[in-house]
C-alpha cells in the first residue's frame, strides 16, 4: 500500500505509476507520474536527490527516457514504488506531490511515425460486409496473413481535451465541403521506447525490449472523405487530421499480469509474427458520446496484438524510431458509429430523444478503459476526450 491516498475507483493506484508531461501556470513542462489524484514531480525528486541524478525528466517530453531502455524503465519504476511505500520516504517526497486539478497535462512524447493498423477481424468483417457486393468475401486476402494498415500524420496527434475541428475536403465527384460522416475510432497504441538499428528488423520476441507502454487513443475519421481519396491507394487525409491521445503513459510492466492468449490465427502466421507467449491485453474500453454509455469493446478479441505490430512494422528493417506510435485500429466491432449503427442504417438514440448516425458539431466523445488488477482494482489510462468544432 502507498501511504500517498488513492481514492476508490482511482485509474491511478500504486501499481500503475504511469508517465506523463505536466505543468503548472508559470512553469516548463515536466515529466509526472500519476499516483491517486496527484502527480509525482520527477524532475523535483531527481533534485532533491531521491532519483538517480539524470536528464530524463526536466524536459517537456518523455523521450529521453522512453529511448533510455529498459534497465532504466525498470530501475525507476522500483525506486518510485520504494518511496511511495516507504513511510521514511514521505518527507522527501512530499513536497514533489502536487494535486492533479491544479496542473495542466500536455501530449506526453514527440511522436516520430504513426502507424494505423487494423487488428479487430470483427471491424473488418463489418467494413466488408458494408461496402463490399453481397457474396464478396469481406476480408481481404492479406488480412490474416499480416497485420494491415497505413502510415498518417504525426502532427496530428494531440493531447486529449485539444478540440476537433471538422475537417474540410474532397468528397465523390470532387466537390471540396466539410465532412459530414465523422466519427470516432476508440482505440490503443503501442509506445516505442528503443529505436532499431537498421537493416535489421525487429521479432515479435523484442517487444519487451522496445517497446516501453501503451496509450488510449481516439483516431478521428472522416468516412465520406476516406471514401472518395481510397482509391487506389487507401485512406490518407481522411483518417491524419486528428487523433487524441491519453496524457498517461501506463508502461508495459503495469499491465503484464493483464496479459491473455489472443484468439487463434488460421491459417498460422509466418515465423516473424509467430508469438510464443500470451500477447493479449485483457483491457475494456468504455465510450461515451456526450455523457451516454454507447460501447464497451473489449481488446482481449484482437486478432493481431501488440508483438505483431512491431514485427510488421520493422519486417522491412527500416528504422523504428522513439516515440513511433502503433495504433491498434478500431478495438472489436463495436468501437466506431460506423460499427455501431451499421453505416448509418440504424441510427443511435440518445437519452435526449436525439439521434446520431456520424458526430455532429458540439458532440463531445469521452473514452476510458480499465485494465483488471491482481488485488481486485482496476488500472486506468485517465481520460481521451475531444470535442467536435465546426469546419473553418
Amino acid at each position: 500500500m502507498s501511504w500517498v491516498p488513492v481514492p476508490e475507483g482511482s485509474d491511478f493506484p500504486l501499481n500503475n505509476l504511469p508517465f506523463g508531461v505536466f505543468s503548472r501556470r508559470g512553469e516548463l513542462p515536466r515529466v509526472g507520474v500519476a499516483i491517486g489524484d496527484h502527480v509525482l514531480d520527477l524532475h523535483l525528486l531527481t533534485s532533491a536527490g531521491a532519483l538517480p541524478e539524470a536528464y530524463w525528466f526536466a524536459s517537456g517530453s518523455l523521450n529521453s527516457f522512453l529511448a533510455a531502455g529498459p534497465r532504466a524503465w525498470h530501475g525507476v519504476r522500483a525506486d518510485l514504488t520504494r518511496l511511495l511505500t516507504d513511510e521514511a520516504n514521505r518527507p522527501t517526497v512530499l513536497p514533489c506531490l502536487l494535486p492533479l486539478a491544479e496542473v495542466r497535462l500536455h501530449l506526453p512524447f514527440n511522436v516520430a511515425d504513426l502507424v494505423l493498423f487494423q487488428t479487430s477481424i470483427e471491424h473488418a468483417m463489418n467494413q466488408g460486409k458494408m461496402f463490399l457486393p453481397p457474396g464478396r468475401d469481406p476480408l481481404p486476402p492479406t488480412w490474416r496473413r499480416l497485420p494491415i494498415g497505413q502510415y498518417g500524420r504525426a502532427a496530428a496527434v494531440s493531447v486529449s481535451g485539444a478540440p476537433v475541428v471538422r475537417p474540410s475536403g474532397q468528397h465523390s465527384g470532387g466537390t471540396v465541403a466539410p465532412a459530414t460522416k465523422l466519427d470516432l475510432s476508440a482505440e490503443l497504441g503501442y509506445v516505442l521506447g528503443v529505436p532499431s538499428a537498421p537493416p535489421y528488423p525487429l521479432s515479435t520476441r523484442d517487444f519487451p525490449d522496445h517497446v516501453f507502454g501503451v496509450v488510449l487513443m481516439n483516431v478521428w475519421r472522416a468516412w465520406d472523405l476516406m471514401a472518395w481519396e481510397s482509391r487506389p491507394l487507401g485512406p490518407f487525409l481522411g483518417q491524419a487530421f486528428a487523433v487524441s491521445v491519453s496524457p498517461w503513459v501506463v508502461p508495459l510492466s503495469a499491465v503484464n499480469h493483464a496479459r491473455v492468449a489472443q484468439p487463434e490465427q488460421d491459417p498460422a502466421p509466418d515465423g516473424y509474427l509467430a508469438v510464443a507467449d500470451e500477447s493479449g491485453l485483457d483491457i475494456t474500453l468504455s465510450v461515451e458520446l456526450n455523457g451516454t454509455l454507447i460501447a464497451e469493446p473489449g481488446y482481449a478479441g484482437q486478432y493481431w496484438t501488440g508483438p505483431q505490430l512491431l514485427a510488421q512494422a520493422g519486417i522491412t528493417g527500416a528504422p523504428l524510431r522513439t516515440g513511433d506510435l502503433l495504433a491498434s485500429g478500431p478495438v472489436a466491432g463495436a468501437a466506431t458509429l460506423l460499427d455501431l449503427t451499421w453505416g448509418g442504417r440504424d441510427p443511435l438514440s440518445l437519452p435526449d430523444g436525439a439521434e446520431r448516425v456520424f458526430l455532429e458539431d458540439g458532440d463531445t466523445v469521452r473514452i476510458t478503459a480499465r485494465v483488471p488488477a491482481p488485488d481486485g482494482l482496476h488500472l486506468g489510462f485517465g481520460e481521451v476526450t475531444g470535442t467536435v468544432y465546426p469546419a473553418v
